[in-house]
């Protein structure tokens, strides 16, 4: 019988997976994505995330991969800069539930 994993083995996972997709996305996307997103925000207030990523594509702000995404959100979360306040459903899901709405936070902690 297989063992079931863990919240935080699954936890652990994701941040080793999110970890790997920033490295091979590179530091200069990383922080080009962080501040784009973070003017967005400030000019145009609440946003889902797939509304921000394709904002960041369509500025130019093109990663590897579009989970590379992923870790901007966590680390701007993570350091008091946005904040989720609603959900939507997602276009990219087929129109499944789950997508973030993203607010500024007006904190100006260093990333």
């Amino acid at each position: 019988m297989t063992r079931q994993t863990t919240i935080d083995e699954a936890l652990q996972a994701r941040d080793a997976g999110m970890e790997a997709v920033a490295m091979h996305a590179g530091k200069a996307f990383h922080e080009s994505a962080c501040a784009y997103i973070l003017a967005y925000l400030h000019e145009h207030g609440q946003t889902s995330g797939e509304d921000l990523t394709e904002a960041c594509l369509k500025a130019g702000i093109i990663p590897h991969d579009l989970r590379a995404f992923g870790p901007v959100y966590q680390r701007l979360s993570k350091h008091g800069r946005i904040e989720k306040c609603g959900s939507v459903q997602r276009a990219r899901g087929h129109m499944t539930s789950g997508g973030h709405v993203w607010r500024l936070i007006q904190s100006r902690e260093a990333l």
